[in-house]
């Protein structure tokens, strides 16, 4: 009875202990469903239904992919307004960000009297210690301002080989502004004459990597005129100008106005430099150019504030009188007027035999005869024609006499300076007048030696010149023209194509013919920038015919290396089959698509860049903009015959 009564009790407490535990169990999971009610009510009115909520007991577990990264905090926050914060199991994601795009890199590089300053994001495939190196040669360590900022990223195409141009380019530039973006530079400088400005922009083209887009705007200063100088000389044949300097555009179309209306006879322009004397002297020009049509013939000579009216011999004493008057009373103040009517009687004594001469060959040699007024003039003269001319190159048949003028000694070797100039002529030299005849090959040369012969006669001296101007004479070497080089190579691929063995990059032993003839061509073409072009046709895989393509022209850019033409300028690039010439759906089409051409590299019009050069290196320089690339041409059709590919291929390429 014992045994039953223990056995009941404990099966009483048994159950009771089960009956508590599903109790229990029910508890919790109506905990746990209440709890993820409330929760996924809490998120849906916040806007947060991309959360999923799972209650373990007291824990509460969030899941989901939050949008980014607020999201998923904001969702914890407002699950933790409606349950204790410590309970929250955090298990959320966050969408991954797609990659950042890379910035845009740029460089500016300014260089002046200071030093260099760089500044700009360069990426980590540049060596911004090398960078930095290379321009502590060029103006010493301490005057290299760093300001570079370097990004975790790969350098775009083209940046590489624009920074290293800008960089090398600097040699060049003592003053300037370099501004580098990937394939693209753009050079502000400014030069001290034109001539200087030209040879910069050839040299700097020259050295431009191909591809490379390169923008130039160089400026050339107006160039200090000594002395500042006019001369017009009025005769029967109408009027001309010796030499015109102005001081601006206004001032040039007030002169040459008063130049047509006093009979200019042919078109003239005025050199445009620094160094006038006075403000007023358009005005001064103006009313000298009119006074000389007053008198209908003769000559004006300003040089710096000094006018120097001469009229003929047989003009009209009281004309003569009544216009050098009017024309003392009105000129700006500045001005010194001194008028010269020579004496008719003097004149034409002098005027059949000149009393020195010194006549230049087109050979180059030099024949002086004539007076000098001593021994120490004629030791003097013939030493200096010989340093101007050479040594073997001058005869002298002068001799010594008396009673000439004082001037004479410099008036003979300023003319001998100023015959030094010409390409062939003649001077002749009298007590008063200096006249020199004959051709140069400089288009200025008149004007600049009025110039020098206002400089060293001085003022109220007579002298004539009447020189021509003949273009030099081409070289026998002149290159070909880069269009007319593009049009040779078409057509002698037109004669015989460039072949390749079958889906290989190796030039077929036929075409050697075809390269030894491209290889003349380019030597006679100069300096010109090329891409050879590789392309094929349509069969196989793009990427292939991509690659073939590429091999193919690097092949034949290595062949003309090995002939020893010069390559510096010329790059390969291979197009694949992008872009067909012929249908690609018959054998002929697809013969004619594969081909290599020769393609003239233009520059492209490059937009003038937003800031300017620094004050300092850009003043007194007129902006020049940057010359805009023609057009580019119709690609060349040059074809390139290939057998068939082999059987056991299992892809074809476009041969």
């Amino acid at each position: 009875m014992r045994l039953s009564s223990l056995l009941i009790v404990s099966l009483t407490f048994l159950a009771a202990a089960g009956l508590s535990l599903v109790a229990a169990g029910f508890s919790v999971t109506g905990m746990e469903h209440s709890t993820e009610i409330a929760v996924r009510r809490t998120l849906d009115e916040t806007g947060h239904d991309w959360a999923e909520v799972t209650a373990d007991g007291l824990r509460v577990i969030l899941n989901g992919t939050a949008p980014d990264e607020a999201a998923r905090f904001t969702a914890i926050s407002v699950v933790g307004s409606t349950v204790d914060a410590a309970r929250i199991i955090d298990q959320m994601q966050v969408t991954p960000t797609a990659d950042l795009s890379p910035p845009r890199f740029s460089v500016e590089i300014l260089r002046n009297e200071s030093g260099i300053s760089i500044i700009g994001l360069i990426p980590t495939g540049s060596d911004r210690a090398a960078i930095v190196e290379q321009l502590a040669k060029l103006v010493s360590e301490d005057h290299v301002a760093d300001l570079l900022e370097t990004a975790r990223y790969d350098a775009p195409i083209g940046w590489i080989d624009a920074m290293g141009f800008a960089v090398s380019a600097l040699r060049h530039l003592p003053r300037a502004k370099i501004s580098v973006v990937a394939g693209q530079v753009t050079i502000t400088a400014i030069t001290n004459s034109a001539k200087e400005k030209l040879a910069l922009e050839k040299t700097l083209n020259r050295a431009a990597p191909p591809g490379l887009r390169l923008a130039l705007d160089i400026a050339a200063p107006r160039p200090v005129i000594i002395p500042f100088t006019l001369r017009y000389h009025l005769d029967q044949n109408g009027g001309r100008f010796d030499a015109c300097s102005a001081e601006s555009e206004v001032s040039r179309s007030r002169i040459l106005a008063a130049a047509r209306e006093a009979g200019l006879a042919a078109p003239s322009t005025c050199v445009i430099g620094m160094g006038v004397p006075s403000p007023n002297w358009a005005r001064a020009a103006e009313l000298s150019i009119a006074s000389l049509a007053q008198l209908g013939a003769g000559s004006v000579t300003i040089a710096n504030a000094d006018i120097t009216l001469v009229a003929p011999a047989d003009t009209n004493h009281e004309l003569f009188d009544q216009v050098v008057g009017e024309l003392e009373s009105t000129l700006p103040k500045v001005f010194a007027l001194h008028a010269v009517l020579p004496d008719p009687e003097t004149d034409t004594g002098f005027a059949g035999v000149p009393e020195f001469t010194a006549t230049l060959s087109p050979e180059g040699l030099v024949q002086l005869r004539g007076r000098l007024s001593d021994e120490t003039l004629r030791h003097l003269t013939d030493a200096y024609a010989k340093a101007r001319f050479g040594s073997n190159n001058v005869y002298t048949a002068t001799r010594v006499v008396s009673d000439l003028p004082a001037s004479w000694p410099v008036r003979v070797l300023a003319g001998l300076e100023a015959l030094s100039q010409l390409q062939r002529g003649a001077l002749s030299v009298t007590p008063d007048h200096v006249d020199l005849r004959g051709m140069s090959h400089q288009e200025d040369a008149t004007a600049e030696i009025s110039k020098l012969l206002s400089a060293k006669l001085g003022k109220a001296e007579s002298y004539g010149l009447d020189i021509s101007y003949e273009k030099p004479p081409e070289p026998e070497d002149q290159p070909m023209e880069p269009e007319l080089c593009e049009a040779e190579l078409a057509g002698i691929q037109q004669l015989g194509k460039i072949a390749f063995e079958p889906g290989s990059a190796t030039i077929a032993a036929q075409s050697r013919g075809t390269m030894d003839a491209i290889a003349m061509i380019l030597e006679q073409c100069g300096e010109v920038r090329l891409e050879i072009q590789g392309h094929t046709d349509s069969q196989g895989r793009e990427q292939m015919n991509q690659n073939l393509s590429q091999a193919r022209a690097q092949s034949v850019l290595n062949e003309l290396r090995a002939r020893r033409v010069v390559t510096s300028s010329f790059s390969a690039k291979g197009y694949g089959e992008s872009n067909p010439i012929a249908d690609n759906a018959t054998a002929e089409g697809r013969e004619e698509n594969r081909r290599i051409t020769f393609h003239l590299i233009r520059p492209e019009p490059i937009a003038e860049p937003e800031s300017t050069l620094d004050s300092a290196a850009a003043e007194g320089g007129e902006t020049i903009a940057p010359d805009s690339a023609p057009p580019t041409p119709e690609e060349t059709a040059d074809t390139t015959p290939d057998a068939a590919p082999d059987a056991t291929e299992q892809e074809t390429p476009g041969q």
